[in-house]
């Protein structure tokens, strides 16, 4: 595996550095728009740019990813199986530290990784907690953990801040040109030479942030397999990933209020369709790494994991080097669910959001669990079952 993570870790250096030299483009060719003089000032500007949300996403960047889908950070009491699956797979993984927990209210069922392999975080939906047995949560959680153990989240950070910056950029020029209408100007103002600039600043414009987020995209799809590989091989259970895969396509388009930018870092893109396969997925096709989890035999180490994918691609995937270094795992036997009920499980999501959110809950002797919003005013409330007042205690319970 280390083979190909650092198979990887190259092919990603030299996206980072093709889409580094978009932008550096960019910003020449907008600042010679302004004047042929200015084309180092356009780059040095461009850079700074990326400079400075490069700070921010290193500083905040794993917080404001999870701010943005609207994800909550839980503790062991809240979900416990959760908390026992993650401890797993961070075993497993031989992870320095165990990532944090984030619950993400959706009822579409899907989860994503964050951080690095020293400071990472898991959020998973309420969607996903309800619909998955314990083996197919383990192998969603195995899978993101593996993105983390991988450096992928480390890396995609990276790559995103500078798509960031070059649609930044680009979107702040057009946006300029067609409100100030400072294009007329700057070019008769400027002679041929800044004519010729503004023509070109244009078109990469235009086609700079199309082209970085095609390297974007190609920077993720190579990624998915291996962490499926370590998927199965952190599970044992290559079936339990590829059904919780097949869950998860089937409801995954109803994540509709998800962010570009973060779409691609979930474990099936919201924002794609399933058969999707194109230059602008992220993600392999779902049925495609469904067939080579299933085709996996004898065992649920990468050796089979790259006979599966031979069989179905007719390429590899994996390095001679990993393939003997990594020793073989045999499939376990299923685990079977939780023992926790679906309606269970749902009531049990939906109540730590609740709790998070400021509710306040009072069991009743007749059995009636209440739930007191935090706008509640009153200090006495009747049980609508069986007509006994309570005391409204004032925190949290």
């Amino acid at each position: 595996m280390w083979e190909q993570i650092r198979a990887n870790r190259r092919r990603s250096i030299a996206l980072i550095l093709v889409m580094a030299l978009v932008l550096a483009l960019l910003g020449a060719m907008i600042g010679g728009a302004f004047s042929p003089e200015h084309v180092w000032v356009g780059t040095a500007v461009a850079i700074a740019i990326w400079a400075i949300l490069w700070l921010v996403a290193a500083a905040a960047g794993r917080e404001i990813v999870l701010a943005s889908v609207g994800a909550r950070e839980i503790t062991h009491d809240d979900i416990p199986r959760l908390f026992n699956v993650v401890e797993e797979m961070t075993i497993a993984a031989a992870l320095p530290k165990m990532p944090k927990v984030y619950l993400i209210d959706n009822d579409a069922p899907n989860a994503f990784a964050c951080g690095t392999p020293e400071n990472s975080a898991v959020a998973v939906t309420t969607g996903l907690l309800t619909r998955l047995n314990r083996d197919e949560l383990q192998g969603v959680i195995a899978h993101e953990i593996g993105h983390i153990k991988n450096n992928d989240t480390k890396f995609m950070t990276l790559a995103g801040v500078l798509l960031g910056a070059v649609v930044l950029i680009a979107d702040g020029f057009l946006r300029g040109m067609l409100y100030a209408g400072r294009g007329r100007r700057r070019g008769s103002a400027g002679g041929q030479g800044a004519a010729i600039f503004l023509l070109l600043a244009i078109i990469m414009a235009i086609l700079a942030p199309i082209f970085a987020q095609l390297l974007y995209f190609a920077c993720s799809r190579r990624r998915e397999y291996l962490a499926d590989a370590c998927g199965a091989l952190f599970t044992r259970y290559p079936e339990g990933l590829a059904s919780a895969l097949e869950k998860i396509e089937a409801s995954a388009s109803r994540m509709r209020d998800v962010n570009r930018v973060v779409a691609p870092m979930y474990i099936v893109n919201p924002l794609q369709g399933a058969s999707a396969s194109s230059l602008f997925s992220t993600h392999p096709p779902t049925a495609d790494r469904v067939r080579v989890l299933r085709s996996m035999a004898g065992g649920a180490g990468l050796a089979q994991y790259e006979a599966a994918f031979r069989k179905v691609h007719r390429t590899g995937i994996m390095g001679a080097a990993d393939l003997r270094q990594v020793p073989e795992a045999p499939i376990r036997q299923p685990g079977g669910d939780s023992g926790v009920e679906p309606l269970e499980q749902a009531r049990e999501a939906v109540d730590v959001l609740h709790r998070l959110g400021g509710y306040i809950f009072l069991a009743c002797p007749c059995g009636l669990k209440m739930k007191i919003p935090p706008a509640y005013g009153g200090k006495e409330i009747v049980c609508p079952r069986c007509g006994r007042g309570h005391r409204v205690p004032s925190g949290v319970d």
